[in-house]
């Protein structure tokens, strides 16, 4: 069964009527996953019979009669960098090529609690270090809207999942637009939360100030309906925010006429794919027609954003990556050498190219005579990129911008240029290190039919708002399922 025209409501809402049994549509998703996913190669691992036992068991509670959780019986696919206990958790790398971990990560937790089906673990650049979805140690995930061309990343895998209809929602991590990016790119709906609405716990860390877990889906009600579910306070996460969860899904028709709508200049740069202008100002349009009120707005201290984020998520990177040393799990190289050469060839065997770029730079900024000249400094830039932020929420309620200056862009046009390939997250990186949530929405399509995707903001913990003002976009648009 391929789930692209029909929405977790409406299949939730099948099971009720007993029009489908679970067991059906979960082994039809499997079904297409063989038939499709050879192409696409989304999924690095599935859990067959552990959906289908699943699925056998809500069949069973269904015809009893019994109350169903929101989600119950909607396919899930999750990011191969959360945690499923004693199932192969690889980030993408050799270095976990064989890592089944002993726990669950809390938004899989919740996101089963909520009744959801976990089909499987889809692909990511290794460690989320990518914008592409190239850099997982196994193979390249390919757009379904054209499989010459990236997925975006490093949540590539998660996105087209969705967007080939293999999955209905699907959970990635974003710590510098890998959310945001493959939601453009693939055409879908994908949220980064506030910093701290979303458990970590169980997400293998990339840059511990910058991760967030956030939802894939087809359309702003589903995201809002994940969100939900996998969002709380949780013991287990010590950066968790002690904040309540509002009902995101049943806020979405709340009236926005009036909502001033702030568009940051300095968004809106040389670099800038003309046809992606052309969508983003249509959407312009859109708000204006739907009562909303545009403010020009500026975000000064932007030019600054990709030099910032790379000095610090490589540095917390660095630190973090330190723990995978050929002793205490993951990859171990063999030969009887010394204890630092067995160090220097598992994490030579294990880690990738760009892994080893980013824990180079990152391990640069950090050592001494040059802590305080980069990663100090960095901080203080984000403190400023922070205020930028405050000051503009003083005069709007949300901040309109691009997803990505481009659509997809070809498979191996950007593996040669690093810097290139970083400079494809620069409308995204800022939320990340001000702790904003975002979105991004599609808002059309260009002269070649690749998706171009819209980015909200609001102020922190305002997801509610935000939710709100994609789905009157969405409907106002013609862009809803």
């Amino acid at each position: 069964m391929n789930l692209k025209n029909i929405t977790a409501d409406k299949l939730v809402a099948l099971y009720k009527n007993r029009d489908l049994t679970v067991t059906e549509v979960i082994t039809n998703v499997y079904d297409e996953i063989e038939r499709t996913d050879k192409d696409v190669r989304a999924f690095i691992s599935l859990s067959r019979d552990r959906a289908l036992e699943e699925a056998r068991r809500l069949d069973t509670r269904i015809a009893a009669g019994e109350r169903l959780e929101p989600l119950a019986g909607v396919p899930v696919a999750i990011k191969d960098n959360m945690t499923i206990r004693d199932t192969v958790t690889t980030c993408g790398s050799r270095m976990l090529e064989n890592y089944a971990p002993p726990y669950t990560a809390t938004a899989v937790e919740r996101l089963r609690g909520a009744g959801a089906i976990v089909i499987g673990k889809t692909n990511c650049d290794e460690f989320a270090m990518g914008s592409s979805t190239e850099n997982s140690a196994f193979f390249v995930t390919r757009n379904p809207h054209n499989l010459d061309r990236v997925p975006g990343g490093s949540s590539g895998g998660s996105a087209a999942s969705v967007a080939s209809g293999t999955s209905l929602i699907a959970l990635g991590s974003d710590t510098g637009g890998s959310i945001r990016t493959p939601a453009s790119f693939c055409g879908v709906v994908g949220v980064k939360p506030t910093y701290g609405r979303v458990s970590r716990y169980g997400l293998v860390a990339f840059a511990s100030s910058l991760d967030q877990i956030g939802p894939f889906a087809k359309s702003v009600r589903e995201c809002a309906q994940a969100l939900e579910a996998i969002s709380g306070f949780d013991h287990f996460d010590s950066t968790s925010a002690d904040a309540a969860t509002p009902e995101f899904a049943r806020n979405l028709d709340q009236s926005i006429k009036g909502t001033r709508i702030g568009v940051p200049k300095e968004y809106f740069i040389a670099g800038l794919d003309p046809e992606v202008k052309a969508k983003i100002e249509a959407g312009m349009k859109i708000y204006q027609g739907l009562g909303c009120e545009l403010r020009e707005i500026s975000l000064p201290h932007t030019e600054y954003a990709i030099a910032t984020y790379y000095l610090i998520a490589t540095a917390e990177a660095s630190s973090n990556l330190a723990r995978y040393d050929g002793v205490r799990y993951g990859l171990r190289a063999g030969g009887n050498a010394s204890l630092q050469e067995m160090y220097r060839r598992t994490r030579h065997e294990g880690f990738g190219k760009e892994v080893k770029r980013r824990i180079l730079l990152g391990t640069y900024a950090l050592s001494a005579g040059y802590y305080d000249a980069y990663y100090l400094k960095a901080l203080k830039v984000r403190t400023l990129l922070l205020r930028d932020f405050q000051k503009a929420f003083e005069q709007v309620d949300v901040i309109l911008t691009p997803t990505s200056p481009t659509v997809a862009f070809k498979i191996g046009e950007k593996t040669g240029d690093p810097l290139s390939m970083y400079l494809s997250d620069i409308f995204t990186i800022t939320l990340n290190l001000a702790g904003l949530p975002g979105i991004s929405i599609p808002c059309g399509k260009n002269s070649e039919n690749m998706p171009i995707g819209m980015q909200l903001t609001t102020n922190h913990f305002q997801e509610a708002l935000l939710l709100s003002v994609a789905h009157h976009f969405e409907k106002a648009g013609g862009f809803a399922v």
